[in-house]
């Protein structure tokens, strides 16, 4: 099951992309834009076939999202249904029409969850209370220390934690008591590790062996479902907000690191493809809810991203073009190719950096 929920995880953030680009070419055909090309994933080209539309649609052989190629794409193209002979109205719509996309993804997605189970992933996460109840909750290993009890019982990260010497264990706050009244014995552990019952017998620290720390050696920590009616499109705008909140302030402290040289704080704040991947993994471990959580959250960021001032991205571009028509003047094909190039050279640079920093933090 959870190999088919990776799999459903890593198709839907690829659909993220193409939804993405189904917003620009919308806009860009009711804006009486011509669209050139639709394609699904980057070439090199598979397979493509002239549609009805005028328009060749593509499939591509590296899986990592979609474009579309529009008539005319730089700002200074002159002929009928190009982008460049559009109005600033018109190139914003399309620009920003991604963005709106990727935000009603995200809005759907939070929405259904609050229906049918939203997992509890932020502290206070936003609800409402009088219509929000807890329809599940398990008390998953959060984090092993190495060389503890539990490593040498051989305790794994999101093993469910069923119960301790007999004694039913379902929140983090009993697993401590519990610990620390049996210290120093061995006591059976019964825990789930992909839908498996496992028994294991774990001698606890003494209270001198301790010195403070835990006595089986293990963080604890709760996935929790909670389920609203009429509230879930409110929990839904709600969640959006923390999650917006949250990014924009993960974005100011790496950049205030990278001020201050601190690169090991910086890369901790962003992940890439691999992290993205192993994310869904992760999540595929705990159900269909925390991956369309990731899923949401992941379009959330990525409508974001698209409004941050990166010239190969839509607010990018879209910024670059009210800047030059600030200055009265339309920007020449060569320039804005300079621009968008460079910007575009330096985010595959920022991406392979990205992805060195996930392996080595993940594998």
């Amino acid at each position: 099951m959870a190999v088919v929920l990776l799999i459903l995880g890593i198709l839907m953030f690829i659909g993220l992309v193409v939804f993405h680009e189904w917003g620009h070419f919308i806009a860009a055909r009711r804006n009486g834009v011509d669209i050139e090309e639709f394609g699904i994933g980057f070439p090199p080209r598979a397979w493509a076939r002239k549609t009805k539309g005028g328009f060749e649609f593509s499939l591509n052989w590296l899986p990592i999202g979609g474009f579309v190629r529009m008539k005319g794409e730089n700002d200074a193209a002159s002929e009928k249904g190009s982008f460049g002979a559009a109005s600033l109205s018109a190139k914003a719509k399309i620009m920003l029409a991604g963005v709106t996309m990727n935000l009603l993804a995200a809005f759907v997605i939070f929405t259904a969850l609050a229906w049918v189970g939203m997992p509890q992933l932020l502290e206070n996460q936003y609800a409402v209370k009088s219509d929000t109840k807890v329809v599940h909750r398990e008390l998953l290993v959060g984090y092993v220390q190495d060389g503890s009890p539990a490593a040498k019982a051989g305790l794994h990260v999101r093993d469910k934690l069923v119960s301790l010497g007999g004694q039913q264990v379902s929140s983090a706050q009993q697993l401590p008591a519990y610990t620390k009244q049996h210290a120093g014995q061995t006591v059976p552990v019964v825990y789930e590790r992909d839908g498996n019952a496992l028994t294991t017998n774990v001698h606890l620290r003494t209270d001198k062996e301790a010195k403070g720390t835990a006595y089986l050696g293990l963080s604890p920590t709760e996935y929790t479902l909670t389920r609203a009616t009429w509230s879930a499109p409110v929990q839904s705008l709600g969640l959006m907000w923390q999650f917006t909140t949250a990014t924009f302030k993960g974005i100011g402290v790496a950049i205030g690191a990278l001020f201050q040289g601190d690169t090991a704080t910086a890369s901790e704040q962003v992940s890439g493809p691999v992290g993205i991947i192993v994310v869904l993994h992760d999540g595929s471990l705990l159900g269909y809810q925390f991956v369309l959580l990731i899923i949401g959250a992941i379009s959330l960021s990525l409508a974001i991203m698209n409004v941050l001032p990166i010239p190969a991205l839509d607010g990018g571009r879209f910024y670059v073009l009210l800047l030059s028509r600030l200055f009265g003047k339309k920007l020449s094909q060569e320039m804005e190719e300079r621009i968008v190039g460079a910007s575009f050279v330096f985010l595959l640079l920022l991406i392979v950096l990205i992805t060195i920093v996930d392996v080595k933090r993940f594998f």
